[in-house]
């Protein structure tokens, strides 16, 4: 099932043109939404990178991670718990624990939020997005994790393009790599 998921991701996935004056190329992921194999297999997929992990909540970043998130949540058995990015929306009205993210691949910085009474001293919390390539988004989820006193088993992605030594620390796994979307 690993094997055939992975080729579906690459099936799904295309790289298009951001258009004339750039030879910027964007990721599209599009197909991997409209297909329903993907959507079933994306939960148990991402969860089996780490079997001998425990986490007691999946916690994954708008926007993507919201889709995904509960995927892994739901293969899991437990719960899920949205990060916001600031400014995105209007202000959520209750209290936040906030972390900024070093610059991210575009090269911005962020602020990442989670409801602070949905995190506690004893989750295990495994990191769910869809890609990682500096890693910074990740970071950001684990000082969250770190502040609200929980421990992080690892990160899971679909793509994991970052260096070696980043995936180490993040303890980031993925189901592809950015080579093999190449």
């Amino acid at each position: 099932m690993a094997s055939d998921l992975r080729n579906r991701l690459r099936a799904g996935f295309r790289w298009t043109d951001a258009g004339p004056g750039t030879d910027l190329l964007v990721s599209d992921r599009s197909g991997w939404w409209r297909d329903p194999f993907v959507l079933e297999g994306l939960g148990p997929g991402l969860a089996g990178l780490f079997p001998e992990a425990t986490p007691t909540v999946v916690v994954s970043p708008e926007v993507t991670g919201f889709l995904i998130g509960p995927l892994v949540a739901r293969a899991l058995g437990v719960g899920f718990v949205e990060v916001y990015r600031a400014g995105v929306r209007r202000p959520i009205a209750e209290p936040m624990t906030w972390a900024e993210v070093p610059a991210d691949h575009r090269g911005d910085a962020q602020h990442l939020g989670v409801r602070t009474r949905l995190i506690t001293e004893t989750d295990r919390v495994l990191v769910v997005d869809d890609w990682a390539a500096t890693g910074a988004q990740a970071r950001g989820v684990h000082a969250l994790v770190a502040t609200l006193g929980a421990t992080t088993v690892g990160t899971a992605v679909i793509v994991d393009e970052c260096q070696p030594a980043v995936a180490a620390e993040l303890g980031i796994r993925g189901l592809l790599t950015g080579e093999d979307l190449s």
